[in-house]
């Protein structure tokens, strides 16, 4: 490679359209044998207006298919400001969109339902959302913020639950009777953030976004995004508790209550938010939203913004969440591009490509060119810890814990990999590229 020339920033092997601004993955759900992943999509320009769902599938995880924008905001529908995030069902042997709905600003926020003009469609590649919405704000004094709806089954029934946030920077999780998709029930508070509680000790906040309930072993897991009023940056990470569901009041006419009892970060990176998980038999599978690093400027000369991370497999871990690369992944894993000891350093010139440690370790992980070398991670890593790039976006699972960053290849840099212990390193490519 000469110096003139430059590694693409643009993550190919990733999920997101080569156009526009995306951020986080709504609605994973599996049909048949096809994934179906929506995500928050400007598909005009690479910034957070108009936003639509964007929606692509896949039989592996690995090939994702573009498929028709699944839905739009509609000038004089509830939805007119945004088609926010929510998840996917299969009501009654129809697939169908559940989402946040925005008039005018987050305050004016209500549940849209959009079920699949074909259900038939293997692709389902056209939805229709419905007039009028099936919730509005429920009644609970002092909220200000509610959206994001998910959906689960316990005791028998499902039920809705969205983030919500007090006015007085209580984060909530509000909890729905939702048997039947169109007359939601309101059934209280799932969990709060109260000063002093697990919950706020774990997933400090003024609101919580993007709830995401999921039975993990033996133990339930909620998932929250936090989002903060004040400060440079309100979206500030996300936490995973892990505790107990208690259904004891369901019979009275109450809703269940999530007992935290532990927890922690689910990615320790500063480019992670906003997950969503599909509980599958066997294992969860999680995607993330990985935001850009870079300025407006860069961004609107690119013509794109985010990007889904990788599919991730979850577990626990002592009382945490755990994730490591879906195991699909391995897929991906084209020429070997080094296997042994690392001796000055790997130079590697391909814009997407995989690090394995044999053994425990210390692996760096730099961009090297004509001004020197820029570190982008380094740190210990478990054997068997991975590495995987994809252009500008890093994904490293070193423990239990994973680690989402993002690094921009300057003109004439290319990545440089340096190790105490032997790894194996692959460029990464699709199946079917030569």
């Amino acid at each position: 490679m000469t110096v003139g020339q430059s590694l693409d920033p643009f993550p190919c092997l990733h999920v997101r359209p080569e156009r526009g601004w995306v951020n986080d993955p709504n609605g994973l759900l599996r049909v048949g044998d096809r994934y179906h992943v929506f995500f928050q999509h400007n598909p005009d320009r690479p910034r957070h207006e108009a936003i639509c769902w964007g929606h692509v599938s896949s039989t592996d995880l690995l090939r994702w298919e573009p498929e028709p924008v699944a839905l739009r905001p509609r000038p004089e529908g509830p939805d007119a400001v945004g088609c926010w995030s929510g998840v996917a069902t299969v009501d009654d042997g129809v697939p169908t969109l559940v989402y946040t709905a925005i008039r005018e600003t987050p305050t004016g926020s209500a549940v849209v339902l959009a079920p699949a003009d074909d259900p038939a469609d293997p692709h389902l590649a056209s939805w229709t959302a419905e007039p009028a919405p099936v919730e509005e704000m429920p009644p609970v004094d002092g909220i200000d913020q509610v959206r994001d709806p998910f959906l689960f089954r316990a005791g028998g029934h499902r039920w809705a639950v969205q983030g919500a946030g007090l006015t007085d920077g209580t984060p909530l999780v509000l909890v729905y009777l939702a048997d039947d998709l169109h007359a939601w029930e309101y059934r209280g508070v799932l969990v709060e953030g109260r000063p002093g509680s697990t919950a706020a000790r774990v997933a400090e906040a003024d609101v919580w976004e993007c709830p995401q309930l999921v039975e993990t072993g033996d133990a339930w897991t909620l998932v929250v995004s936090q989002w903060h009023r004040d400060g440079p940056q309100q979206l500030c990470g996300v936490a995973a508790l892990v505790g107990d569901l208690d259904l004891s009041a369901v019979a009275d006419g109450g809703g269940p209550r999530f007992v935290p009892a532990s927890g922690g970060p689910v990615d320790t990176g500063p480019d992670f938010y906003a997950p969503q998980v599909l509980a599958e038999p066997g294992r969860g599978l999680l995607l993330g939203w990985t935001w850009e690093g870079r300025g407006q400027d860069e961004v609107d000369a690119a013509g794109w913004a985010g990007a889904l991370t990788f599919p991730r497999e979850v577990s626990l871990d002592g009382g945490r969440l755990a994730s490591r690369p879906a195991r699909e992944l391995t897929g991906l894993r084209r020429d070997v591009l080094h296997d042994g000891t690392v001796a000055g350093g790997l130079d590697v010139d391909t814009p997407a490509f995989e690090v394995e440690a044999a053994t425990a370790g210390r692996v760096s992980v730099s961009l090297s060119g004509p001004d020197g070398v820029r570190p982008v991670w380094s740190g210990d890593v478990a054997a068997g810890g991975r590495t995987l790039v994809d252009g500008s976006v890093v994904e490293v699972f070193a423990g239990p814990v994973p680690h989402t960053l993002r690094a921009y290849p300057a003109r004439g840099e290319r990545w440089l990999v340096e190790a105490d212990v032997p790894v194996a390193a692959w460029r990464l490519g699709l199946p079917d590229a030569r």
